[in-house]
């Protein structure tokens, strides 16, 4: 069967985004998606956790913030009971006193400071970090063909970009507005206090701020997520072109130069977006420091007024140590009140990045595991038998309908036999193997695994009786011993040895130089495909489970190396129930029963001499390859 991921059978997927390009189905999902609470809310559940440290973040922000307003109040004394006493010279007793306690104020304030910055930051780095291993838990719980789906950089991109977007918002919000609402509340109680028509000059434009600060607010919410797209695009093009084999498929056609033009252009778009995002808002700001740094100027003009009865506001006594107390106070509203819109503006920004986080969060696995799902116990009855009864599995196509891959599949293999799956491309045969283990599920009929249906079987305990060797060998950029050991974390190293003996590779291995500790590299290039094959079949052997699935192992190699890895497999399967799916008919004439698949459909089934006197299908097939150049002819060992 022709391995094509967008080809691929698979259930549909529910309740989120699935990539950037499939506007259809988004929008089917997200007709389906759950009513979720308000968002805001989702996120301050982040925290409880953590309520311990907030609170006592929360008494430092109080503290800090009634501390921020002492020394302006006390520049007032310092002015009117220091240094211009209403008698005589200073005061420099009560000014020694004065100024003491100034410094007292600083030194708390500080240390303070100190202390709720380690909290804060504790607790934000704690809760992204809990958000990005919840997300990353959630996926790996997500079916397969979601991951067929969905580009693997724009998955990545929802765990770097998206969960790092939200960094300093988690770091600094609880503080930031805490510490900002409590300064602004007690520099407004300050400036009343010292003079309540100049605080009335001070706010009177304050409201139109607030609106004006919504509506930017808004923009760089839209902007955000135009932005975190563009960067999900390039995370995706990054890991195709720049992966092993996407820098081999880009070489053997001399297509750098469109790979470059592909990355700079979503580059220029996401510069552009960064920039957008970075201005956005600026002009604002720029309005909002002008007016509250000219405040102190109006305050001076209003002052004068005061002294000399001529402004609006009337008349009254007020001293040089007030005008210098109120000016220090309002300086000090200046940049919290800026920061409080500031943080306004990062909540709704940031908005837009949960909202993505939380997109992933809310799929929902189509495949999971019934209420009442036990696992197999040790030493089941007819362990390894495997039986497929009525079978009809569909998946979605490009225009919205279903197609069937299987159309009422039924068959039954006993423990310990060996049988073969074969047919042209597309037929439904590797349909077949994916859905032993479930990482599909049929759409009508049962699998049945030791006689019971797969889906009242714990998951895990399924797929830990079966072993699955594909075409697509998959090696980490590791060590062989640990490529091995993801079979079984506590191998030893003569488990190790015995399942590489097994499998035939126990000599190679040890003609490398550092042997067992050889680095393979990204997806075990630096190995041969026997090579790496043979190493996909030694991982599975330390496994060492009931059921051997083989999906076109061999169908990717050179006769030499065919030959060997076959011998391999031929080793693999003996003594354990082994399901081959095959397109190279010579690699399975020794199977115990041959099922023939075409058009999702099992048409004959027999031993390979069976099924030659029968002059059908399987006959046809045998019959084209034969007459083809194809590699020696291998039967399983009797």
């Amino acid at each position: 069967m022709t391995h094509n991921p967008g080809g691929r059978p698979g259930a549909v997927v529910r309740g989120g985004r699935i990539s950037s390009g499939d506007v259809a189905l988004q929008k089917k999902l997200n007709a389906e998606a759950p009513r979720i609470p308000h968002l805001f809310g989702r996120i301050a559940e982040l925290f409880v956790p953590h309520r311990l440290a907030l609170a006592l973040t929360v008494v430092l922000v109080l503290a800090g913030a009634a501390l921020s307003v002492a020394p302006p109040l006390l520049t007032q004394r310092i002015f009117d009971e220091g240094l211009f006493p209403k008698a005589g010279g200073p005061d420099l007793q009560r000014l020694v006193e004065l100024v003491g306690f100034m410094v007292a104020a600083y030194v708390v304030s500080a240390l303070l400071g100190v202390w709720q910055t380690y909290l804060t930051s504790t607790v934000g780095n704690s809760v992204m970090g809990t958000l990005r291993v919840k997300l990353f838990s959630h996926l790996q719980s997500m079916e397969l063909s979601f991951f067929t789906r969905t580009k693997t950089g724009v998955i990545q991109s929802r765990l770097q970009n998206d969960v790092g977007g939200v960094a300093s918002v988690l770091s600094n919000t609880v503080s930031g507005v805490v510490g900002n609402i409590v300064t602004v509340i007690a520099a407004f109680v300050a400036m009343i206090a010292l003079n309540w028509q100049l605080t009335l000059i001070a706010v009177v434009l304050m409201p139109f701020l607030v609106v004006a600060q919504r509506r930017v607010g808004q923009a760089r919410a839209r902007i955000a997520t135009k932005t975190q797209e563009s960067l999900s695009d390039m995370t995706a093009i990054t890991q195709e072109s720049l992966s092993v084999s996407g820098i081999l498929l880009s070489k053997s056609f001399n297509r750098q130069p469109d790979e470059i033009g592909r990355y700079s252009a979503e580059n220029k778009n996401l510069v552009k977006l960064q920039i957008r995002q970075a201005m956005s808002g600026q002009y604002f700001f720029a309005l909002v420091t002008i007016f509250m740094s000219s405040i102190p100027a109006i305050v001076y003009l209003v002052a004068g007024w005061l002294l000399t009865g001529a402004g609006p506001l009337g008349t009254g006594a007020i001293t040089a140590g007030t005008i210098v107390a109120f000016t220090n106070v309002q300086a000090r509203l200046l940049f919290p009140l800026i920061a409080l819109m500031r943080v306004a503006l990062d909540l709704q920004t940031s908005g837009a990045l949960f909202a993505r986080i939380f997109e992933y969060l809310d799929l929902r696995p189509a495949i999971v595991d019934a209420p009442d799902a036990a696992p197999l116990p040790a030493g089941a009855p007819r362990l390894g038998e495997v039986a497929f009864d009525g079978v009809t599995f569909r998946y979605p196509d490009a225009r919205g309908g279903e197609r069937a891959t299987l159309n009422d599949v039924s068959f039954a293999i006993e423990p310990g036999q060996y049988a073969a799956f074969v047919g042209p491309s597309g037929a439904g045969k590797t349909t077949v193997s994916y859905l032993i283990p479930r990482f599909y599920e049929a759409t009508s009929g049962s699998v049945r695994f030791a006689g019971r249906d797969v889906r009242d079987i714990d998951r895990e305990s399924l797929v830990s009786h079966i072993g699955v060797v594909s075409q697509e060998t998959y090696l980490f950029h590791a060590t062989i011993a640990e490529n091995l050991r993801y079979a079984k974390v506590d191998a030893t190293q003569s488990e190790l040895e015995t399942a590489a003996r097994a499998a035939n590779i126990h000599e190679t291995i040890m003609s490398f130089p550092d042997g067992y500790e050889t680095v393979v590299g990204e997806r075990g290039y630096r190995l041969s495909g026997g090579e790496k094959q043979r190493i996909a079949i030694a991982r599975v052997l330390l496994k060492d489970p009931e059921v051997l699935v083989l999906d076109e192992a061999t169908s990717a190699l050179d006769t030499i190396s065919e030959r060997v890895v076959q011998q391999a497999l031929d080793a693999a399967s003996h003594g354990r129930t082994t399901i081959a799916i095959a397109h190279r008919l010579s690699t399975v004439v020794g199977a115990d029963v041959i099922y023939v698949v075409d058009h999702g459909r099992i048409v004959e089934h027999g031993t390979h001499s069976e099924l030659l006197a029968v002059g059908g299908a399987y006959a046809r097939l045998y019959a084209e390859q034969a007459a083809a150049p194809s590699p020696a002819r291998l039967s399983r060992p009797a």
